[in-house]
């Protein structure tokens, strides 16, 4: 394990280099617990619980595309009612080779 080096910033801010964040699990906005033990400076990704950290489709859309989205997550649970799904799949394969079949099936209608 290399050690990196990172130099310490006005009020004392430092860059975690995009390797160690890739690593340890670390995206811009979370947050991290910082402990000092043992002489080091120990940081540790927390997640949040607190659900208004997050983005919600009220802060995305207007009322009518509010509307339009809420309709057709109705739609999608009326085809899962009605068995109009595909799968489960336990492999990538069987996902692509079922695509293929359903594409070929679709063409073979336009066709005839």
């Amino acid at each position: 394990m290399a050690a990196t080096i990172v130099k310490v910033q006005h009020k004392g801010q430092v860059t975690i280099p995009l390797r160690l964040r890739t690593q340890a699990g670390i995206s811009e906005g979370d947050l991290v617990e910082a402990v000092f033990e043992r002489g080091k400076i120990i940081l540790t990704p927390k997640p949040t619980s607190d659900l208004s950290a997050f983005p919600n489709a009220d802060d995305e859309y207007t009322p009518r595309q509010r509307r339009i989205v809420d309709r057709e997550i109705a739609k999608g649970l009326e085809d899962i009612k009605a068995g109009r799904t595909y799968g489960p799949y336990r492999t990538t394969e069987e996902l692509v080779t079922s695509i293929k079949a359903e594409l070929k099936k679709r063409a073979a209608k336009r066709r005839g």
